[in-house]
């Protein structure tokens, strides 16, 4: 079982703490543990219903109703305020909800009812983006174990690789070409597909080389396909202190290309970066960076 204290639930859950706080001693919706030193501590029950009374709140319930409701009420009820993918937070419960109870039916489900109702890449940004930063802050806590963040990872990636694959290959000559890769011993790779889709999506040329490439490929590689950008995103890989030098040599290896940067370790304030590199800090900079560099308009609607 995990173990949250009451400001790990106020960054999961969006409600703060004196009002949580307020919730416990009013209406009883929780009643944490609390440790020698009178210090609350929750656990994994505590977070579900925490989750489920915020999204009925948030869509104008009273709380003095919702902390009367039983937990197959509670779950009835927030199941309902799902049905409206325009209403992001639900969706994003549902999400969390589903993979603390490793549930991959009502993952799908969900994912797949947003997008055909707002599209995929709205659904990407606001719910897919606040919900892995949830499972971040689960993840930080010890609350949530290997296979439920696998679960709910590998979903993800089938769902953003049938996007792409759902796309037409551009071949325009006028078209941007890129190359998209991981480095060696990189494996986070939901970030990049995503990229890959943005950029598919607005009609870019993209050669998608995904995980683990060795950087010393990535020459032969250029030279073959000729690309005028190429993206990578750095989450683990490499060592920061070894960050400067993984730059510098592929700056040499590719002078004469545009690289952009993406990810945890390229946010560094003192990183100084070679010529001819971009660091991105969200993917809304992507997104207008494919949007700048787009030969037409084919965004979804």
């Amino acid at each position: 079982m995990g173990q949250f204290s009451i400001k790990d639930l106020e960054s999961l859950s969006g409600i703060k703490a004196h009002t949580i706080r307020m919730w416990e001693q009013r209406y009883g919706v929780l009643c944490p543990e609390r440790t020698a030193t009178n210090i609350r501590t929750y656990c994994d029950a505590d977070l579900r219903r925490l989750l489920n009374v915020a999204t009925l709140c948030e869509r104008g319930q009273r709380i003095s109703q919702v902390a009367s409701l039983s937990e197959q009420e509670l779950c009835r009820a927030v199941a309902a305020c799902c049905d409206d993918p325009h209403q992001f937070n639900p969706q994003i419960t549902a999400l969390l909800t589903a993979t603390l109870d490793m549930d991959e039916a009502r993952l799908s489900c969900v994912l797949s009812r947003a997008g055909e109702e707002i599209g995929f890449e709205s659904t990407v940004m606001n719910i897919v983006y606040p919900f892995l930063y949830r499972v971040g802050v689960l993840w930080q806590t010890g609350s949530l174990n290997p296979a439920q963040e696998h679960l709910a990872t590998h979903l993800l990636r089938q769902k953003l690789l049938a996007a792409v694959d759902a796309l037409p290959v551009s071949e325009s000559e006028h078209a941007p070409r890129w190359v998209l890769f991981l480095p060696e011993g990189e494996l986070h790779e939901l970030a990049l597909l995503f990229m890959n889709y943005l950029l598919r999506v607005r009609g870019h040329r993209v050669l998608y080389l995904g995980q683990n490439l060795p950087v010393c490929e990535l020459a032969k590689v250029c030279t073959h396909y000729k690309p005028q950008h190429v993206a990578t995103v750095l989450t683990t890989v490499p060592e920061r202190d070894q960050l400067p030098q993984f730059l510098a040599k592929l700056a040499s290896l590719c002078p004469d290309l545009d690289f952009v940067l993406y990810g945890p370790l390229v946010h560094q304030p003192e990183l100084e970066l070679p010529p001819r590199f971009k660091r991105i800090e969200r993917m809304t900079g992507v997104i207008e960076l494919a949007d700048q560099l787009s030969p037409a308009q084919s965004v979804e609607a």
